[in-house]
């Protein structure tokens, strides 16, 4: 650590943030020679696709291996931590959050990494994970803590957390101290991603604050032993120069030497396929994506094409022509597939989920699909309604039951996002994935599924695809949920009004309209935005609003994002929850040229001040006077379904003709229930009959962070134009809408 402080240093409870002693700090291990970024490349191709389940035991021939502890307090994004650090050549092991310190004595662990985590260190369990050994902190082992992790740290050493009026989910920009370690070589200000609604408020004596947010502490450091924390997330994409910080901690601060080698992923996952399976047949469900076909071809790398029985089923809400185009790739692979039309039993189908009530949790019958508006329920019906076709294809196909194993393309973030006690002991549910539901946990308890891609994310499966020799148009087309058009239709039957509803459009309006202008007379709902914003903030609403005059208002729907609000779907006071909240519509006179930057970080601006608020649209068209208070009954009809292939078919096609589709990862196309030309007092109630279109074009590398594909940047204004143009020309169609939504806070579908 340098006993120097860079001239960014800010004075905190008396303390200037980054000052240390005269005397060099000594940090408790032997200092190591930082390899080049050349040498690290040299290793990360030795290493290749390496990153998989290891042995506990840190001992290989004899010699102590070197490995960092990553302990899991529950973070959506601790496996992501995992595979930062293998990516530069470490080996590193999750473990629980109470692991002791002698046991990472005694395994020889070289550094901890502390995840983030859905609860409060101010909580107790259940509700919160802080139970840990106090003795790690001293053990001489460097210690990062990373979002909850930085909390523990500070409430450890005698400082103070609380919950602030200022919530920070999505990408912003921090002020850190670069003469500290862990942000050497790097600028002072770095784009991060924040998820946190706790916040340290009072520094322990013997931290220095080494990074800022607004006014908020980003970054601590021990001043004496090597323990460092960050409130943001260095591991995700989101966070540009994250893998930086990881490297300065693992190569400059605990000293590795990145000599972490294995054998290649896919042979691992050859040899994982030919182990459970033995002589019996597999049988690979086929959607025809990219996760899928990689396991598809990976069993028959393994096993042979006559142990491999590949079956599609058509679920009934499949794009336009989607499973002939799934047939005619796949059997132009050598595959034969056997296609089952199930898309009438998927529309009447039903099951029993559990629900919270007054005595409890009760379980209860569903109705039928084409009946259901919770988008939990729908997910849930057709990951169950799809285990029970595939056992009925068992039986056609004449396989035998009990010597049968079904194979699933379930990758990491599936499991995070279901947490799946697979992928994290203490994760919260975001969403159900149809291929991680309770049966299917049920049938991988009993040994019946093989998951072979469940240590990887989507990028990691394109480049296996890659290596296995699948076409570059097949390993990089843009992904299709399994449950389909199903989750891309919001289906409600009347307006999603809470009683928080007018003060939450009042609170936008504001924000949006009038920002912080010296003329407006400060009231509650002006108070309110100056105490939930910080100073960067206000100056930004106060130059937005001398600009292109903007219109906003909630729409009446709720969508699904990763956000916390107490007493509702999620208690804790961390990001890395479920929520379902509103969406907030900004739009403007059709005249005026849209500034697309200042309405990016605006949308990311808007969540954190409402906290209610987890997505954010741009509507195009004229400027939405709002209120808009009623919905278009949608379920999921025959007719709805032709609608939205429609405007999907032609958003993509225009996508793909002007071969622009690979410059965003994924654009889901949404059927919302909103008629922005419905009157209520010119109408019955209910006689609104048009629906609307969002527009996600998504940019993410793996799919557990994200951000919207920014127009005349990222996506050419006259494609999109065209679209907007393309999608309004199907009946039915009010207006067409941009997603201007990170992930998070909102998840990359809308339900």
């Amino acid at each position: 650590m340098s006993s120097t402080v860079s001239e960014t240093a800010v004075s905190v409870n008396g303390q200037t943030a980054g000052q240390t002693s005269d005397e060099p700090v000594k940090v408790g291990v032997k200092r190591k020679r930082t390899p080049s970024t050349e040498e690290q490349e040299s290793e990360s191709k030795k290493t290749g696709l390496a990153n998989g389940a290891v042995e506990n035991s840190g001992r290989e021939g004899g010699e102590v291996r070197e490995r960092v502890a990553i302990l899991d307090a529950g973070a959506q994004y601790g496996k992501v931590i995992d595979r930062r650090v293998r990516e530069l050549c470490v080996e590193s092991v999750l473990l629980p959050l109470d692991t002791s310190a002698d046991q990472l004595a005694r395994e020889g662990y070289r550094a901890i990494i502390i995840s983030g985590s859905p609860g409060s260190v101010n909580e107790t369990p259940p509700t919160s994970p802080r139970v840990y050994d106090p003795a790690i902190f001293s053990s001489g082992l460097p210690v990062l803590g990373i979002c909850y992790g930085m909390q523990l740290i500070a409430r450890h050493y005698g400082g103070r957390v609380e919950r602030g009026a200022v919530r920070e989910d999505g990408q912003f920009t921090v002020t850190l101290s670069t003469d500290c370690d862990l942000f050497a070589g790097l600028d002072t200000r770095q784009e991060v991603l924040l998820t946190h609604g706790d916040s340290v408020v009072k520094v322990p004596p013997t931290c220095l604050v080494v990074g800022y947010s607004g006014d908020i502490i980003a970054a601590l450091q021990h001043s004496e032993y090597p323990v460092f924390g960050v409130q943001f997330h260095p591991e995700v994409q989101l966070t540009s120069n994250g893998t930086q910080m990881i490297r300065n901690f693992l190569y400059k601060i605990a000293g590795c030497k990145g000599d972490y080698s294995m054998v290649s992923r896919r042979q691992m996952c050859i040899d994982y396929i030919r182990r459970s399976v033995g002589e019996a047949s597999v049988l690979s469900l086929v959607s025809g994506g990219v996760d899928s076909t990689v396991c598809t071809a990976l069993l028959v790398s393994a096993l042979g094409p006559e142990k491999v029985v590949a079956v599609h089923i058509d679920n009934g809400f499949m794009r336009q022509g989607e499973s002939a185009k799934v047939k005619e790739s796949l059997e132009a692979l050598g595959l034969r597939l056997n296609v089952y039309d199930a898309g009438q039993r998927f529309y009447s189908s039903q099951t029993v989920v559990s629900v919270v009530c007054e005595l409890g949790i009760e379980e209860k019958v569903t109705a039928p699909l084409h009946s259901v508006t919770s988008p939990e329920e729908k997910r849930v019906i057709i990951g169950n309604t799809f285990m029970k076709v595939a056992d009925e294809v068992i039986i056609d196909l004449q396989l035998e039951a009990d010597s049968v194993y079904l194979a699933q393309g379930t990758l990491r973030p599936d499991l995070i996002e279901s947490a799946s006690p697979m992928a994290s002991a203490r994760a919260h549910v975001i969403k159900t994935h149809h291929n991680d539901t309770q049966l299917v946990r049920e049938l991988r308890r009993k040994g019946r599924i093989i998951e072979p891609l469940s240590e990887f994310h989507k990028d990691e499966v394109r480049c296996l695809g890659m290596e296995l020799g699948l076409p570059h148009s097949l390993v990089y087309r843009h992904p299709f949920p399994g449950p389909g058009l199903a989750i891309r239709v919001v289906c409600q039957m009347e307006a999603y009004v809470r009683e928080d509803f007018a003060t939450t459009n009042t609170v936008l309006y504001h924000l949006v309209a009038l920002g912080c202008r010296a003329e407006v007379t400060p009231g509650p709902v002006q108070q309110l935005i100056e105490r939930a914003s910080t100073a960067n903030d206000r100056d930004f609403l106060s130059r937005l609003t001398e600009g292109v005059p903007l219109s906003a208002t909630l729409l009446p729907i709720y969508s699904v994002g990763v956000q916390v609000r107490p007493g509702q779907v999620c208690v804790y006071l961390q990001g890395d929850c479920r929520s379902y909240n509103y969406v907030a519509a900004l739009s403007a006179d059709e005249t005026a040229e849209v500034p697309w930057s200042e309405v990016m970080t605006l949308a990311k601006l808007i969540p954190r001040i409402c906290h209610n608020i987890n997505r954010v649209v741009w509507v195009f068209g004229s400027a939405v006077p709002g209120p808009v208070v009623a919905v278009t009954p949608t379920l999921l009809t025959l007719s709805v379904l032709a609608t939205l292939r429609e405007v999907d078919e032609r958003a993509h096609s225009i996508l793909l003709r002007h071969d622009v589709g690979s410059r965003v990862s994924q654009m889901p196309v949404v059927l919302i229930p909103i008629d922005f030309s419905y009157q209520p007092d010119l109408r019955p109630p209910h006689s609104s009959f048009k629906r609307s279109v969002v527009l996600r074009p998504f940019m993410t590398s793996d799919f557990m962070t994200g951000v919207p594909a920014v127009p005349g940047k990222d996506l050419p204004l006259e494609v999109l134009s065209e679209m907007v143009t393309g999608v309004l020309g199907v009946s039915g169609i009010s207006r067409v809408l941009y997603d201007l939504t990170p992930k998070p806070p909102g998840t990359t579908e809308w339900e």
